[in-house]
């Protein structure tokens, strides 16, 4: 938006401004006079597209995958700590224990059976439960 901006006079009522006070910081807007641009520009597209089905849809949909886009960078990211921490844990274990290839190939078959059963809800109460009916 690099247009020229001019100052034009508006009235609203005390709620109308209360409104825009109360939601211009939730919208990422750095003043009031850009939430207020903001949602004249979102009005006047819905109205100009004649009917909600062709507006609202496309608007959402934008909405909706710059959300989804950053929950998923953030899942990313979370699942990457989850790993190295994982890693971390593994060659710890690894080193520790004396386990041979077929004893970590019947831990996986078992693990594996376990978290199906479970649906993958695993906690360190039902570990140790598992560990001392074993």
């Amino acid at each position: 938006m690099n247009e020229q901006k001019t100052r034009h006079t508006v009235w609203l009522t005390a709620g109308a401004w209360d409104r825009v006070e109360g939601l211009y910081r939730r919208d990422n807007c750095s003043t009031k006079n850009e939430f207020i641009e903001k949602a004249i520009r979102f009005y006047t597209g819905y109205l100009a597209a004649g009917v909600d089905g062709d507006y609202l849809p496309r608007v959402l949909a934008e909405l909706l995958e710059g959300k989804l886009s950053a929950f998923g960078d953030r899942m990313g990211r979370l699942l990457f700590k989850l790993a190295v921490n994982d890693g971390m844990l593994t060659a710890l274990f690894a080193e520790d224990m004396e386990l041979t290839l077929p004893e970590v190939d019947q831990l996986r078959v078992q693990c594996v059976k376990e978290a199906k059963y479970i649906h993958g809800i695993l906690d360190l109460e039902h570990a140790v439960r598992s560990l001392e009916e074993t």
